[in-house]
């Protein structure tokens, strides 16, 4: 069965039921109207001559077309590439010159210079014959760029066979089922947007409530309602609805688990959740791979926060280390995923393809460690390892104590160039508080050796984030030499 089939099957066996809803519209979409408007897209792109394999970009907050026309696509044979709506024109520009689309739609306030054609202005035709594509899983169908926060970005083929597994695991490792709702509000141009939860309840028959944006009192309403049985967000998104003057009073009893997700979510983030009586998981996952891998029960997450849990059924993992070998149990090692989520590759970047692979598994840059029950922590990533006096330190370690001082939200750690050491640690602090190098390594001194403590320390009330909501590392990089070039004197 092509992955999309649930979405007919739905359409003829409940298509009263509402599928969709769009608070500011006041409206809701059945499942027999949203197979009906993808149907409608499938014969309109035929008739514009948008054939296999032909790329359609779409630049909008989300929207309901972001859905119709993933399904639209699937069935002529085309790839949807969704557009980062908060990039500038000049790497919009980049994107479209990189994929070439057949057809390129804009929708809302978002304007591109090259667009064909705007939704507000269209006209579907009706659902009838078009030139339906030979089902085939392993074809792309949808195309997803990474975030590029170091490098030019990739973008990621996402096909049938890596959709349909996504779906699977997460809602038999999850326990979706028709009577759950979520609000669908990560931009559809990240993966957390599709694969976290849109596209698995859509296949469960659930409900999704469509925000075109995050905002966190409209959010915070619904979930009083009871309209939010599920939820996906990013550490900061946690952080901007526990700090909402609304969420004392928002009745959370619906609510049955919140998973983070894009970023570590430190214990203070989980606190506010978790004293609510909220079921708070972590999970892990990327564009490359999955993005749902790991499955947690509610009694390891309480009793190890920073766990993201045990594989999935039929997701494999393996650590190595700097040479490709095996780490032991406990160790720290790169993790390597296989299984049938792993995404086709990027797209007209086969070298970039080849370097990630390892045999079969997916080399995902990120350092991990697996306990004796067989539970992972992410460690951080590995090309944010720096080499101390000869030793390794992975930051994440480091965050996980720097978080418990106290007024500190959130930490990043980063290896800076040192004379002596090679290199040091520079940690960043999310804070209103000013500590410095001195409080800190007296408060790591019991519990981190001395080689891991960071020589500079940088306070700051908010960290710069980039537009999927995670902290921009590579600004605070740049922001620290500036810095360390004014105030090169460091502890020993």
């Amino acid at each position: 069965m092509i992955w999309s089939d649930f979405l007919a099957q739905h359409a003829c066996a409940f298509p009263n039921r509402i599928a969709v809803t769009r608070p500011r519209q006041g409206d809701g979409i059945s499942y027999g109207a949203l197979h009906e408007q993808s149907e409608r897209w499938a014969c309109f792109l035929d008739q514009r001559g948008v054939t296999m394999g032909d790329r359609v970009a779409f630049l909008a907050t989300n929207h309901t077309a972001h859905l119709t026309l993933l399904f639209a696509c699937q069935r002529i044979g085309a790839i949807l590439v969704p557009l980062n709506y908060r990039l500038s024109q000049a790497e919009l520009a980049e994107q479209i010159g990189q994929v070439k689309p057949a057809l390129t739609l804009t929708a809302g306030d978002c304007t591109l210079e090259t667009a064909h054609l705007r939704l507000d202005d269209l006209r579907l035709p009706a659902a009838g014959d078009y030139t339906a594509a030979v089902p085939c899983d392993a074809r792309p169908l949808l195309m997803l760029f990474t975030s590029g926060s170091s490098g030019r970005p990739k973008g990621v083929l996402l096909n049938g066979r890596m959709l349909a597994a996504n779906i699977e695991h997460t809602r038999l490792n999850w326990e979706l089922d028709s009577r759950d709702s979520t609000t669908t509000h990560a931009p559809f141009f990240h993966t957390g947007g599709y694969n976290v939860f849109t596209l698995p309840l859509l296949h469960a028959g659930a409900h999704l409530v469509l925000l075109d944006r995050f905002d966190p009192a409209q959010i915070l309403e619904l979930m009083n309602a009871g309209r939010v049985t599920v939820f996906f967000g990013v550490p900061t998104m946690f952080d901007l609805l526990a700090r909402d003057a609304a969420f004392a009073e928002t009745d959370l009893s619906r609510l049955r688990f919140a998973i983070s997700g894009g970023a570590p979510c430190q214990a203070a983030t989980q606190a506010p959740w978790r004293e609510r009586g909220v079921s708070f998981r972590q999970g892990f996952g990327m564009t490359e791979v999955g993005p749902n891998c790991f499955t947690i029960d509610d009694e390891t997450a309480r009793q190890q926060p920073d766990a993201v849990g045990r594989p999935m059924p039929g997701t494999r993992m393996l650590l190595l280390d700097e040479n490709g070998a095996p780490v032991g149990e406990g160790e720290i090692g790169e993790l390597c995923i296989a299984g049938p989520h792993l995404c086709a590759g990027y797209w007209q970047n086969e070298a970039a393809h080849l370097a990630a692979r390892f045999d079969d598994y997916w080399r995902t840059g990120d350092l991990a460690v697996c306990d004796e029950n067989g539970c992972y922590r992410i460690m951080g990533r590995k090309k944010e390892m720096y080499i101390s006096g000869g030793e390794n330190v992975y930051p994440g370690e480091v965050v996980r104590h720097l978080i418990e001082l106290g007024d500190v939200s959130d930490a990043l750690v980063i290896g800076v160039a040192d004379a002596r050491w090679g290199e040091v640690g520079c940690a960043f602090l999310e804070t209103k508080q000013n500590y410095d190098v001195a409080a800190c390594r007296a408060f790591l001194e019991p519990r981190l050796s001395r080689y891991k403590h960071p020589h500079h320390v940088i306070c700051l009330a908010e960290f710069p984030l980039l537009a999927n909501g995670k902290v921009d590392g590579k600004t605070l990089a740049a922001q620290a030499e500036t810095m360390l070039q004014r105030r090169p004197v460091h502890a020993s």
